[in-house]
């Protein structure tokens, strides 16, 4: 269905995003999903939930440093849970659990209701 307003709509960064985080977040054609969002990202440079996506997608391809750059900015455009989870994780994996804790914690704070912030934060801090 995304690959159909691909084509109706090549311009569409939204598209070619949800494209490309659905694969990314599965684990499946990450080389084909980066690419995806990169284009979205092109079309589109300045949008937090894009930056989120390419920095989830090179994090699923083992580029931490690659994926902090990404997550940190899309962050701060936008503090969404969301987002933080993500880049939550990659300071994790990045051993800043500190920096982690205090993100988590900040961000559960102004969210506690989102349940992949909680369950993020929880699956880390008690693996």
């Amino acid at each position: 269905r995304l690959r159909k307003v691909i084509a109706l709509a090549p311009d569409h960064a939204h598209a070619f995003n949800a494209l490309g985080y659905s694969l990314a977040d599965r684990g499946l054609r990450l080389e084909e999903a980066e690419a995806l969002i990169a284009r979205a990202h092109e079309l589109s440079p300045d949008d937090a939930f894009i930056l989120d996506s390419l920095g989830w997608v090179r994090f699923r391809r083992g580029d931490n440093q690659g994926a902090l750059a990404h997550l940190e900015r899309a962050y701060a455009m936008r503090p969404d849970p969301e987002i933080a989870a993500h880049l939550g994780e990659v300071l994790w994996q990045l051993d800043r659990r500190a920096d982690a804790e205090k993100l988590f914690d900040t961000a559960i704070a102004a969210h506690p209701d989102n349940e992949t912030l909680r369950s993020t934060a929880q699956r880390l801090r008690n693996p």
